[in-house]
C-alpha cells in the first residue's frame, strides 16, 4: 500500500475512508468509472471537492473542468459542458450533457465561434428588445440559446489558457 501525506491522506487515515466511486456518464455512453481519493466538480454555484464520506448533495453544474485526483494530484482533467452531480457518501456521479478531454478543444475553431457569436448578440439583443407577442418569446429564446453557446465557447477557452503548453 503507498504511503500517504498531507491533510487529504490524514482525514484518510484517521477516518478510516474507503476510495470514493466516481463515474462520468454522457447521453452516449459512460465515459468514467473509477475510485479516486477526490473529484472536483464545477457546480453552478462554484467549484466543489467530493472526498469520500462527503454528506448527500444534488447540483446543477456549469461549463468547466472536472479535476480527479490520485496521490493528492490531479491524474485526469475531463471539460463538460453542463449537467448535473449526485453525491452520496460513497460515490460521486456526473450526467453530463457533453464531455471532452480539455486537450482534444481547439483553440482557432473556439475564437471563430466566439467572433461569430459577439457579433451576433447585440442585433439579436436588440430585435427581442423591440419585438412583442410571439415573436418577442422566440427571439428572447434564441437569444438565451447563443449566450449559452458564448459561455461554453468562453469556458473551453479558459480551459486551454490553463493546459501546460506542451498539451495544447
Amino acid at each position: 500500500m503507498r504511503e500517504r501525506e498531507g491533510p487529504i491522506a490524514e482525514r484518510w487515515e484517521g477516518e478510516g475512508l474507503m476510495p470514493l466511486q466516481f463515474e462520468l456518464v454522457t447521453p452516449e455512453r459512460l465515459l468514467v468509472s473509477t475510485e479516486v481519493e477526490m473529484v472536483v466538480v464545477p457546480g453552478s454555484e462554484g467549484n466543489f471537492g467530493v472526498l469520500p464520506g462527503h454528506a448527500p448533495l444534488i447540483s446543477t453544474i456549469r461549463p468547466g473542468t472536472i479535476d480527479i485526483y490520485q496521490g493528492q494530484a490531479i491524474t485526469e482533467r475531463i471539460f463538460v459542458v453542463g449537467g448535473i452531480a449526485e453525491v452520496t457518501p460513497e460515490r460521486c456521479t456526473v450526467l453530463a450533457d457533453e464531455a471532452m478531454p480539455p486537450e482534444s478543444l481547439d483553440r482557432g475553431a473556439l475564437d471563430a465561434e466566439l467572433t461569430e457569436i459577439e457579433g451576433n448578440l447585440p442585433s439579436l439583443r436588440e430585435q427581442a428588445a423591440r419585438a412583442t407577442g410571439a415573436d418577442r418569446e422566440r427571439l428572447s429564446a434564441e437569444l438565451r440559446h447563443l449566450e449559452r453557446r458564448q459561455a461554453v465557447a468562453r469556458a473551453k477557452l479558459q480551459v486551454l489558457q490553463e493546459l501546460p503548453e506542451t498539451r495544447r
